[in-house]
């Protein structure tokens, strides 16, 4: 089958594309959603990255800050990573347990919406800040980015969890994640188009807008989510979960699943923030202004983008209705391991770019898309508390970890840095057979989706 699916041509794909469309309608609802999402996402990546790689201290950390470490003889241009970093996970840290207070007592059809409004209306007051210039806006928009990159998309899959089973999951996620793709190379590309033309501020209406049309595909998926509550036989899918606040970091600690899961994300956030912060040195040392950078940054969102949506087309689909989750978890770890190796024995520039590619595209097209179909198998409070436990305190926990790391290895050059990374992502590898291995000891069920994690 694997091999009959990767030589069809697209004209084949685009017919089976409609046929699962005629089957199940809310597969439109689902790729336009991830479509919109990851658009507006990515006309914001760019600004972001930019910003953390800028050498205008002014544009990111506010004036108070400025003065207080220069009194201090603290030079912030070369801790800006590091400090929004941190800044980040400690913005997780106290978000984590609002959202989990939002998941327990309110029901679906209130908290997904409220969650991509109060977005929207961020979005409209980062508009005034960076139309006045205001000092200090960069530090709080590349942290609240973050912040909404991985609790809306966390959303948006928990959410679809909702909708498909495990076995519809490998047939469909695969589109859904096309759509996404489709979304991350229209995004930056809208940025690079617009930039120059439109400036940064008004980048950020654009997003806005998108982001509202996310809103109309949950209200449009609402009924089947429901439908699908009645057919599993649990009438709650509309009323709130319950428990405690602090439910899903519990599961996490006791599921050997999630565990599994929470290592796999640390040692995957962990070669690509050492990455990531190679990257921003090459930036910041041969693009002097933002709109150079931002565009920089777009071209290779574009590449990768281009690389995951030609994986998710040929390839995804194939292996993973074929083979199960164990290689698309395993094979972009193995890349990855290749890839750090070579950097290791020659880091150029173009080698460093190159495998950034490699391995964003891999986790967007192959192990996200795993992951995914993984959490179709347990219940609704993994789903909602401790999968959002896992995207966002342990993503961005290993954040912190790493991007702190990156500073004290940089000192012995790209080499250490590098050489460091292999080690990262061995530990990627092995945590990847750890969930090849959980997620199979789950076994089957005529209805795997309610059926509730081994303790």
């Amino acid at each position: 089958m694997a091999t009959r699916d990767a030589t069809r041509s697209p004209f084949d794909r685009l017919r089976r594309f409609r046929g699962a469309l005629s089957e199940f309608p809310p597969l439109l609802w689902a790729f336009t959603y991830f479509f919109c999402l990851l658009t507006g996402y990515y006309v914001l990546r760019p600004v972001r990255d930019a910003l953390g790689a800028s050498s205008d201290i002014e544009a990111v950390f506010p004036r108070g800050m400025i003065e207080w470490a220069a009194a201090r003889g603290v030079a912030l241009g070369e801790l800006t990573l590091q400090l929004l970093f941190t800044g980040t996970f400690i913005s997780m840290l106290l978000l984590q347990p609002v959202y989990g207070a939002l998941v327990s007592r309110f029901p679906r059809r209130v908290f997904l919406p409220v969650v991509y409004l109060f977005f929207i209306a961020c979005l409209l007051g980062f508009y005034l800040a960076f139309d006045s210039a205001i000092p200090g806006r960069g530090a709080v928009f590349f942290i609240w980015v973050a912040v909404f990159n991985l609790f809306a998309v966390t959303v948006f899959w928990s959410f679809m969890s909702d909708i498909f089973s495990n076995h519809e999951a490998k047939r469909l996620y695969g589109y859904i994640a096309a759509g996404g793709t489709v979304g991350g190379f229209v995004g930056p590309l809208l940025t690079r188009q617009l930039v120059n033309e439109l400036g940064v501020a008004n980048l950020l209406l654009v997003s806005a807008g998108l982001l509202t049309l996310c809103v109309v595909c949950i209200l449009r998926l609402g009924p089947w989510a429901r439908r699908r509550e009645l057919e599993r036989g649990i009438r709650g899918g509309e009323q709130a979960i319950g428990g405690e606040v602090l439910a899903g970091l519990k599961r996490v600690w006791r599921e050997p699943l999630l565990r599994a899961l929470a290592l796999l994300m640390l040692f995957g956030v962990g070669v690509g923030t050492l990455i990531y912060n190679e990257q921003a040195r090459i930036a910041r040392t041969f693009f002097a202004d933002a709109e150079a950078r931002t565009a920089y940054y777009a071209g290779i969102d574009l590449a990768i983008n281009t690389l995951t949506i030609v994986v998710q087309l040929f390839v995804t689909r194939a292996l993973l209705t074929r083979y199960g989750v164990a290689p698309l978890l395993l094979i972009p770890a193995g890349a990855i391991l290749i890839g750090f190796a070579a950097l290791t024995a020659s880091p150029l520039p173009m080698l460093v770019a190159v495998v950034q590619v490699v391995l964003r595209a891999g986790e967007f097209s192959l192990a996200k898309p795993a992951r995914e179909t993984i959490y179709t198998r347990v219940d609704r409070e993994s789903r909602y508390k401790a999968k959002a436990a896992i995207d966002t305190v342990v993503y961005r926990g290993g954040d912190l970890i790493f991007v702190w790391l990156h500073k004290f290895l940089a000192a012995f050059g790209s080499n250490v840095v590098f050489g460091f990374g292999v080690l990262v992502a061995a530990g990627l590898g092995a945590g990847a057979w750890w969930v090849v291995r959980e997620q199979a000891r789950l076994g089957s069920a005529s209805d795997p989706a309610t059926r509730p994690l081994a303790t």
